[in-house]
């Protein structure tokens, strides 16, 4: 265990998390999310919620400042309603320690996939929110 690092990340994440550079992107995946079929890095989180394992990413994770959304969503298919209090513990997670994240981008289903196949990883949570999927593009770490 290291200090200042969350338990809740596993080494093979925090490696993944390192090795990634500026633009790529990992999704962080509900426990229904289909993630084999559409990426070949995909790591488990079994039993963890999202905006947990948010609040132990986002101390460690730069958000990219060169896009206008790097959170990305996805949307509710026609005839199905979003709880807006997923987004909602999603975004305190990340505001603990990026106050001034830009708001999420929501994108169709099929959009979401066809992203999914050009991110970095795919992190499968235990999350069983509906469309509790999370996509974070990563930025340049500052100097500081």
């Amino acid at each position: 265990m290291l200090k200042g690092i969350s338990p809740l990340l596993s080494p093979e994440l925090l490696a993944v998390l390192c090795r990634m550079g500026h633009g790529d992107e990992i999704v962080l995946a509900d426990a229904h999310f289909p993630a084999e079929s559409f990426n070949q890095n995909v790591l488990r989180a079994d039993g963890l919620k999202i905006p947990d394992l948010l609040a132990g990413i986002m101390p460690l994770f730069e958000l990219d400042a060169y896009c206008d959304n790097p959170l990305v969503m996805m949307s509710a298919v026609e005839g199905d309603t979003l709880d807006p209090k997923v987004e909602e513990s999603y975004l305190n997670s990340v505001r603990q320690t990026n106050p001034d994240a830009k708001p999420v981008l929501r994108i169709e289903r099929f959009a979401f996939y066809e992203r999914t196949k050009s991110a970095f990883a795919v992190v499968v949570t235990g999350e069983l929110a509906k469309y509790g999927n999370i996509i974070l593009k990563k930025g340049v770490t500052p100097i500081e």
